[in-house]
């Protein structure tokens, strides 16, 4: 399995990238939606875990984006945030987001999360 991980904490995405590395996962990272957006065309990711709150481009912005894209149509997206809110799962949720992992985060949930929707 191959993730592309965006995230403007550099922290989580040590945190993120280690969870997944010790679970035999690959993975790439970006610093935000927009560094995201350029990652994702040089890769075929299985899935994405994107942050929320992000500078030049959100996570709300970054789903939206690579929903309109037909080749990442099917691709399952993670959101992984601070944020709790019943109202910005709705809008992630509208967005094209797949599902919701609040931070601090449990990585074996998080790499649990990745296999049940990706179905490996």
């Amino acid at each position: 399995m191959n993730v592309l991980a965006v995230d403007d904490s550099r922290t989580i995405r040590n945190m993120v990238t280690l969870a997944l590395t010790q679970a035999g996962i690959t993975s790439q990272v970006a610093e935000d939606g927009v560094h995201g957006l350029e990652v994702l065309s040089q890769m075929a990711p299985d899935a994405i875990i994107t942050d929320i709150n992000m500078p030049r481009m959100d996570g709300f912005e970054f789903i939206q984006e690579v929903r309109k894209q037909d080749a990442y149509q099917g691709i399952p997206i993670l959101v992984l945030t601070t944020e709790s809110a019943q109202d910005m799962k709705l809008r992630a949720r509208q967005a094209g987001a797949t599902g919701w992992i609040v931070k601090p985060f449990d990585p074996a949930k998080l790499v649990g999360a990745l296999r049940m929707v990706t179905g490996g």
